[in-house]
């Protein structure tokens, strides 16, 4: 195992305060595992917490700041944070108006989400939650019950976040969060495996000259298994996937949101050259692309692969879309 760590046993701890030394604006708990920005009370606004296991960074840490979360909950790699942690986010966070927990759908993300949320409301602090279940590929996997939460997540949570910076109320926020959601479908593709610093060794066997077609985030395979492909004929098949499955609601012709997320191990090389087939597909079906982002976001440590997540965008969202956002892995307009 050839891994820029300490030891597995302190690598999230160590990558807490890697964070912390880079960004002196987020108030960062190595020990408690909480991510909050320093202004987090400042200003009335709804909080929006998160979180999920370690390994999918930027996801959930760089997306805290100005415009996008309040705090983030980092778990142990691909393991639930724990309510403790979502509880102490939440009145970190809390200015009197409420707070959105935005849970991505897996089992042990929802239940310790679920009951944070009932230790809060205790506490007196109003919460609304939002679950992400963006992925078309499967449905009941060995995480989930019903479709897995993967790269809809930064399209809530930027959306979102726009929309409580501007004073919205937690009603509100949670309403266009959820519009988000329900607009979203995503694809995921894997080249190789990826590999926990607890384990060592691949998540599952994926030999030379083969892919695995709608793979989760957490080293899960997919659907399907074929030999390698080129970029164009893989984004027929995401593109397609998550276009048919959109067109079930409605067709999909008007413009979108489009997200060409690497896995971790894709160069950026590989993944502009990717979007450039996405954007082919998506012109040859006649869906107008909004806005895009190309690079790594909702990742899975070191698997090579992309996933490729669309949203139906009204005007209201492209709004929110591009409203200012400063943090350590998306800013613009500040």
């Amino acid at each position: 195992m050839r891994m820029l760590i300490n030891s597995p046993q302190t690598v999230v701890a160590d990558a807490l305060r890697g964070l912390a030394a880079a960004h002196p604006e987020l108030d960062v708990d190595a020990e408690a595992r909480v991510v909050v920005r320093r202004d987090a009370r400042q200003g009335g606004r709804v909080g929006l917490v998160s979180g999920g296991g370690s390994g999918h960074e930027p996801l959930h840490a760089g997306f805290v700041g100005h415009g996008m979360l309040s705090a983030a909950c980092p778990g142990e790699v691909f393991t639930s944070p724990v309510p403790d942690q979502m509880v102490r986010a939440a009145k970190a966070v809390d200015s009197g108006q409420g707070v959105l927990f935005v849970v991505k759908n897996y089992t042990g993300d929802v239940l310790n989400f679920d009951m944070a949320a009932e230790l809060a409301e205790e506490d007196g602090i109003r919460v609304e939650r939002v679950l992400v279940d963006d992925d078309v590929a499967v449905t009941d996997s060995l995480y989930t019950a019903g479709r897995r939460g993967t790269g809809a997540t930064l399209f809530v949570e930027k959306i979102a976040g726009a929309a409580a910076e501007e004073g919205a109320p937690l009603e509100q926020v949670a309403a266009v969060a959820r519009r988000v959601n329900e607009a979203s479908g995503s694809f995921g593709v894997a080249l190789s495996a990826c590999t926990t610093p607890a384990k060592g060794s691949p998540t599952f066997d994926l030999p030379d000259g083969e892919l695995e077609l709608g793979i989760g985030i957490h080293g899960e395979p997919g659907r399907e298994r074929r030999p390698m492909m080129p970029a164009g004929e893989i984004a027929e098949v995401a593109v397609g996937s998550v276009l048919d499955d959109m067109a079930n609601e409605a067709p999909v012709d008007g413009p979108v949101l489009a997200l060409v997320n690497g896995m971790g191990a894709t160069p950026l090389l590989e993944l502009y050259g990717f979007h450039a087939e996405v954007a082919r597909v998506l012109a040859a079906r006649g869906v107008p692309v909004a806005r895009t982002l190309v690079g790594n976001y909702v990742t899975s440590l070191d698997m090579a692969g992309c996933s490729v997540t669309l949203c139906r965008a009204d005007e209201e969202m492209l709004r929110l879309w591009d409203a200012p956002v400063q943090t350590p892995a998306l800013r613009w307009g500040r």
